[in-house]
């Protein structure tokens, strides 16, 4: 596999300059984001996708204190590869604050697990997307492999997958009992709308609490930034369809945008202006994030 270098048109994330117009709730949470490197310390996995910039915990953590936020989960990212060494050194070292989904091999061992999970990670990550050509080896074989396992030790598991697919996952979940996590709103295309399928379905698993979702990345699901004015309506009908079940997340660095990287303030901006009622956008940010992660 070919492997982007270091200076193949990649951005970095924008500086942020200012806080949120509206100030996020004491305890908020960013439930999804990543970790990089520093690469010196914690080299990349051989074979990856594309080569990001670093992306250390220092340069997430100032990120946090500019934009108010308490609390985050930081997601396994994929150029590291099954080596969590990153995630875990920044969860050591933030314990109150930081929570970790890990991505793992088949094979790994439960007492790896378990040292994992008592070390703050809370779920571990899976991949289904195939129309865009997943990228990790790590799919629905390995959540069938690694399920009972997972179960044992409070582990839940968190996909990048098309919600397209979900008719092909959902058998995978039929004995399935702890939490099923969603990213960045089922990787839809929101430029057809609410009326599609996969957000039909999406809201409907989400009123039956058989799925949580992130409300993350409208930049990834929209072709029209700044705003992703389309994404708006995916955003508010996942949150009518539950919002006891919706997160929040930056997705932070950014990684594989060769253009438009996203205000990292504005993301939380479009956020509180998509979710107007105060009460809604506690849940979303403090509640549920706390319950599913374990804060507090």
């Amino acid at each position: 596999m070919s492997v982007r270098g270091p200076h193949s048109g990649y951005l970095p994330p924008r500086p942020v300059l200012s806080a949120p117009r509206v100030a996020a709730p004491a305890g908020a949470c960013d439930a999804h984001l990543h970790v990089i490197g520093p690469q010196a310390l914690f080299p990349l996995a051989e074979g990856r996708a594309f080569t990001p910039q670093d992306a250390p915990l220092e340069a997430l953590l100032h990120l946090h204190d500019t934009l108010g936020i308490d609390r985050a989960v930081v997601v396994q990212c994929n150029p590291h590869g099954t080596d969590n060494r990153a995630l875990l050194d920044a969860l050591r070292r933030e314990p109150t604050r930081l929570r970790g989904v890990a991505i793992v091999a088949p094979g790994i061992t439960r007492g790896e697990l378990q040292r994992m999970a008592e070390g703050g990670v809370r779920a571990l990550r899976f991949h289904h997307m195939p129309d865009a050509g997943s990228f990790s080896p790590q799919g629905m074989a390995a959540f069938t492999l690694l399920a009972p396992v997972m179960a044992e030790l409070d582990l839940h598991a968190q996909f990048m997958l098309d919600a397209n697919a979900l008719d092909e996952v959902l058998p995978h979940f039929r004995h399935w009992k702890l939490p099923v996590v969603i990213d960045h709103m089922g990787n839809v295309d929101a430029a057809r709308g609410t009326d599609q399928p996969a957000v039909r379905q999406l809201c409907r698993l989400l009123a039956e609490e058989r799925i949580w979702v992130k409300v993350s990345a409208a930049y990834r699901i929209s072709a029209r930034p700044p705003d992703y004015p389309d994404a708006r309506a995916v955003h508010e009908a996942l949150i009518r369809a539950n919002p006891d079940r919706i997160l929040w997340g930056s997705d932070w660095p950014h990684t594989r945008l060769e253009h438009d990287m996203p205000d990292d303030t504005r993301l939380l901006d479009l956020f509180n202006e998509w979710t107007p009622d105060p009460a809604m956008r506690r849940a979303i940010l403090v509640d549920n994030p706390a319950r599913l992660y374990g804060f507090g």
